[in-house]
């Protein structure tokens, strides 16, 4: 048994108003009291005020339901701490299972999409789960016996939980707020919308043409902004006319970011665009794709509408309407820190540091030496050691070995063996992830039940996997064996998974950092682990600017609650064009006012997503110095190890793991010590 709280842990003078009167609460607590005795006032007291933040008239006599249902016992506590525990694994397993299912047809190609398909997506059946515990009172027989902690209180006292604490933490701060079904509804359905638009934004290459009017992309490319896009300029590093296909791209990019593309190009192969000019025109004869979609828009110069940023503004409307269920953290900028518990104002210091550290300048004149020409742009998306194989020739390797999504499931096993697992973890493993073909760019999925497998997506193009479908199925590998070993090895299911979604990433990163060796593409030495450290830096740097300038873009639209999606473009484009041109102008050719920092799809459907990319970076970074230099079968079972560790505070799983909090002193130290290094 853990010890018992001495005061309560959410005074209520801080929380939300309380419909109680002051009597009706004291009237409570006396009579808990005068059943249970003295010797567990303090755990009455923190009790009776957690319910009271919550209770409502129509939810009946507090004192009454107070004394029936506070376990005062040990034996008593055990019990209902194990029962919850055991109930709400199959409930948040089985609703996931149902969102899935619901999703199918708008996330995985499995035919064609159905009108009903869209609807299905924004169908939440988990909706109300917060509201009907509320209603049922289990919520708040959670809340009168296990303590409801700020993220201020676990920074403070979290070294010194024991595991079973911190899985009562996790089980009472799944009622931090009362979350009217409706609300968690419409913020469902704005993140299903936000996800279509963004499945069906792809870019058919080959009638984006350069300045002359030349084809620089073969037929039937098909690119989704903003992974593909991104994916397709950092492999052009490997083409000798690679240069003008990357100044394409990042023309593309400013357009889809200030929305001044023609919404006739957007996945219409049967217009030529001109991204430079803006003009669109109907396509050459014998040049439209034999699997055209139908019924695509007449050519027309006319800029797509705000769309984009309408999804944006559809987030922040549904936000507004939470931010009143929640005392703790009245707004999603709060919330989604306090989800990752990390301040933001930490996660800002993080950023800035990168940032500004003298180490661009250097870093950007070897990559400008080592390319033979003045960064520009677009070389934020530089890879050290990266362009290295032509593209065309992985996409050989890779649509070879995978001609399906089944393909990569049966190798499954092969890659975690090669990987250092033992044949019988990897067996383990395979065993409990799925792979499906995704209409996207890809994600991972995990399960929330032992029973239940997670679920690896990645796009599969017509002929095979091609090497971007295969690096984000590493990737995604990465996720999914992290999600096992977090739900099925984990001592508390309360605790299943990772402190936040930053080492979720980290995990996976350490997987597709290896994704090349899986193909027998790479060899690891001297000079590969200084480009490893350079390549680490200058990514981590790329993603902090993005993370920075949808930090600011929130902060603006709190700031703003009535704007329209066009003053959110506005805002979102000046933004970023300032975090440019004081960040990264300077070290990328001197050119100023370039969006190219609000590209990424992630600031639609999932805001406040981005900072965990860089932590995620950085935890990845430290991870991988953790284990650098030990044998495969080392690192397997370091990843192991870590993967277990589950949902405590963030610098506690790093220390656990590495020995350090999270940080970016590790991979600032190793870039100096590395750009420094003789060739």
């Amino acid at each position: 048994m853990p010890p018992e709280p001495v005061a309560p842990a959410i005074p209520p003078a801080e929380a939300a108003p309380i419909q109680l009167t002051k009597e009706q609460i004291a009237e409570a607590k006396a009579k808990v009291s005068a059943k249970h005795g003295a010797a567990h006032r303090a755990r009455i007291e923190r009790g009776v005020d957690q319910v009271a933040l919550h209770w409502r008239a129509s939810d009946g006599d507090l004192a009454e339901f107070c004394v029936a249902h506070f376990a005062a016992e040990p034996k008593d506590l055990d019990a209902l701490f194990d029962r919850l525990q055991a109930m709400f694994e199959q409930v948040d397993g089985h609703f996931l299972e149902l969102g899935r299912s619901a999703r199918w047809g708008n996330e995985v190609e499995a035919g064609p999409v159905l009108p009903v398909d869209a609807l299905l997506a924004a169908y939440d059946a988990g909706a109300h789960v917060n509201e009907d515990m509320f209603a049922s009172k289990v919520a708040f027989s959670v809340l009168l016996n296990f303590p409801l902690t700020r993220l201020a209180d676990r920074i403070r006292d979290g070294a010194g939980y024991t595991r079973r604490q911190w899985a009562e933490a996790r089980l009472a701060g799944r009622f931090a707020r009362r979350l009217p079904g409706e609300l968690a509804l419409a913020a469902s359905q704005a993140e299903a919308a936000a996800d279509e638009y963004i499945a069906g934004y792809n870019l058919w290459m080959h009638h984006v043409l350069g300045e002359g009017g030349e084809r620089r992309f073969p037929a039937k490319k098909r690119l989704i902004s903003h992974w593909n896009l991104r994916d397709e300029l950092k492999a052009n590093y490997a083409d000798k006319d690679g240069l003008a296909k990357q100044r394409t791209i990042a023309r593309v990019m400013d357009r889809i970011v200030t929305q001044t593309i023609p919404r006739a190009v957007i996945d219409n192969p049967t217009v030529d665009w001109d991204p430079v000019a803006n003009r669109v025109v109907a396509a050459a004869a014998g040049t439209v794709e034999d699997n055209a979609p139908k019924g695509r828009p007449a050519p027309s110069d006319e800029r797509e509408p705000d769309l984009r940023h309408e999804n944006v503004r559809r987030h922040f409307a549904a936000a507004q309407k939470i931010d009143k269920f929640s005392p703790l953290a009245p707004t999603l900028i709060e919330r989604a820190f306090t989800n990752a518990e990390v301040p933001e104002a930490r996660v800002r210091e993080i950023l800035v540091e990168i940032l500004a550290s003298p180490l661009a300048e250097v870093v950007s004149k070897d990559i400008a030496r080592r390319l033979g020409r003045p960064l520009e742009p677009h070389d934020l998306w530089y890879e050290y050691g990266g362009g290295d194989i032509p593209e065309a020739e992985l996409d050989a390797v890779t649509k070879k070995k995978y001609p399906t999504a089944a393909a990569f499931a049966a190798d499954i096993p092969r890659i975690l063996r090669d990987l250092g697992f033992t044949p019988e973890r990897a067996k383990y493993l395979s065993e409990h992830i799925a792979v499906d073909p995704s209409r996207g760019a890809g994600h991972a999925m995990e399960a929330r039940r032992r029973g239940d497998k997670a679920h690896l997506r990645t796009r599969v193009v017509p002929g095979g996997m091609d090497y971007k479908g295969y690096n984000i199925a590493v990737h995604e590998l990465g996720h999914n064996v992290e999600q096992v070993f977090g739900l099925y090895d984990v001592d508390y299911t309360l605790l299943a998974g990772v402190p936040n979604t930053a080492f979720t990433e980290a995990l996976a990163f350490l997987f597709q950092e290896r994704n090349l060796a899986l193909i027998g593409r790479s060899s690891r030495g001297a000079e590969v682990e200084k480009l490893r450290v350079l390549d680490a830096y200058w990514n981590t740097r790329e993603i902090a600017g993005s993370a920075l300038v949808e930090m600011d873009v929130w902060r603006w639209l709190y700031a703003h609650p009535s704007a329209t999606a066009g003053e959110i473009r506005e805002a979102t484009v000046r933004i970023a064009r300032e975090t440019w041109d004081r960040y990264y102008a300077p070290y990328l050719g001197g050119a100023k006012g370039t969006s190219l920092l609000g590209i990424y799809s992630h600031t639609l459907g999932s805001p406040l997503y981005l900072f965990n990319y860089v932590l995620g970076h950085l935890i990845a970074f430290q991870v991988e110095e953790h284990v650098a230099g030990k044998d495969k079968a080392t690192f397997a079972k370091e990843f192991e190890r870590v993967s277990r560790l589950g949902q405590i505070l963030p610098d506690l799983w790093m220390k656990a793991a590495t020995g350090a909090p999270v940080g970016p002193k590790a991979m600032l130290d190793a870039t100096a010590k590395a750009i420094s290094a003789k060739p």
